[in-house]
């Protein structure tokens, strides 16, 4: 992933072989305050990040990887932007970093390919004779715990 700032290098995954760059121009942050700890400045510092990123818009994917983006994270866009929130770090330019990271990693798993559906097997012939054979004798195992009648 790249620094804080400047354009966004995503590594290279499944269904990115060589890995994506999102130009910065794309990028949208937003600075506010931030709760949690962070001492005397907490009050006072814009350390909080919010990135924005439009796929819809951008010219960094190709029209099949924007399809796809917006395929697979349609339940987590906000009007139609990817939107990442930080707030872990005290400093702002580490909590940049992790949006960042965060967005990279986003798009990787969305530009990811589905796995393959599953092919339904069945059972072989002697996994269903075991089967059989074992539901046997448990039944006579418990039949036997019955009442004793005395003779």
């Amino acid at each position: 992933m790249s620094s804080g700032t400047g354009d966004l290098v995503v590594r290279p995954g499944p269904g990115l072989p060589g890995g994506l760059v999102i130009d910065a121009s794309e990028l949208a942050e937003r600075f506010s305050r931030s709760s949690g700890p962070g001492g005397q400045g907490v009050n006072t510092t814009d350390s909080r990040v919010e990135l924005t990123f439009d796929p819809g818009a951008s010219t960094s994917l190709r029209p099949t990887q924007v399809e796809r983006v917006l395929e697979v994270l349609a339940t987590s866009l906000v009007q139609g932007r990817i939107v990442v929130v930080a707030t872990e770090h005290r400093s702002q330019l580490r909590n940049r970093a992790a949006a960042r990271e965060r967005l990279g990693n986003l798009l990787r798993d969305a530009l990811a390919p589905a796995p393959p559906a599953r092919r339904p097997t069945r059972p072989t012939k002697g996994s269903q004779r075991r089967r059989l054979e074992f539901k046997k004798r448990r039944g006579e195992l418990k039949s036997g715990r019955g009442r004793v009648i005395p003779d």
